[in-house]
């Protein structure tokens, strides 16, 4: 292809900002949780293309991302968000708090100390259950 239409699919997403690191992205496009055009990925140096839709998740969201531009480097968040489209529905503010809410079995009374190992155990067998 021809020069500048093309870009390894772990920078883009490093310039595009939706990780701190090109390792980060690289390691989850390793464990098989991107998609491009619904087709699960796992090579790193796979080309980023414009008009290309990736599906990722990236805390407890899922993200839907068109590739609008590529981009030359890492720049400033407000250069970041030119590079690509957001496809996902928008999510309220509430649900959006909600989701970053800790769970309540999770909060403690303070100065009660540390919880026992029979707590942690309890803390965590709730939160395999409830796990989304």
């Amino acid at each position: 292809m021809a020069e500048g239409t093309t870009l390894r699919l772990d920078k883009w997403l490093w310039y595009a900002r939706f990780f701190k690191t090109r390792t980060a992205a690289t390691k989850l496009i390793q464990s098989g949780k991107l998609r491009i055009n619904g087709d699960v990925i796992s090579k790193p140096h796979r080309a980023a293309s414009r008009g290309m839709v990736l599906t990722f998740p990236q805390a407890n969201v899922i993200r839907v991302i068109k590739i609008v531009q590529l981009g030359q480097r890492r720049g400033p968040a407000s250069e970041a968000m030119t590079l690509y489209e957001d496809l996902a529905p928008k999510i309220s503010e509430i649900k959006k708090d909600e989701l970053q809410k800790e769970p309540s079995f999770e909060k403690r009374a303070a100065g009660t100390g540390r919880p026992t190992k029979k707590q942690r155990r309890e803390t965590e067998k709730l939160k395999e259950w409830f796990a989304p």
